[in-house]
């Protein structure tokens, strides 16, 4: 009988427990992953390893994966909280309205003859 080695189970992007993982720049990261425990730290590794396998970020992970090991724990905080790297959300509705707009302006009369500052001296 031939044993199978069956591959590590590589999560999607979309049930990583870093929202927008792909787009974290590697010091966000750095902080982000200090919130996840082991098993999270594992999902996202296999993630990097089968996608973009990243040496700077494996190793970022590798080092937090061996702090763990060592009795580091998660820091508190939420892996899902506002980021700063993203921007916030946009208000929506303008806040202009007639009475609040400015006055109508002409525009500028470029090429006209009528502009003195265009006529022959």
């Amino acid at each position: 009988m031939s044993e199978e080695k069956t591959e590590p189970q590589v999560p999607g992007h979309d049930t990583l427990p870093l929202p927008d993982y792909d787009h974290l720049p590697l010091g966000s990261l750095q902080h982000r992953i200090r919130t996840l425990d082991e098993a999270g730290l594992r999902e996202v590794l296999a993630y990097e390893e089968a996608h973009g396998n990243r040496r700077p970020v494996v190793e970022v992970l590798h080092a937090r994966l061996q702090e763990l090991r060592e009795g580091a724990q998660p820091s508190e905080g939420s892996p899902l909280a506002p980021a700063p790297e993203r921007p916030p959300e946009a208000d929506t509705g303008s806040q202009v309205s007639p009475a609040t707009s400015g006055p109508p302006i002409n525009p500028p009369s470029h090429g006209t003859p009528e502009n003195p500052a265009q006529q022959p001296r």
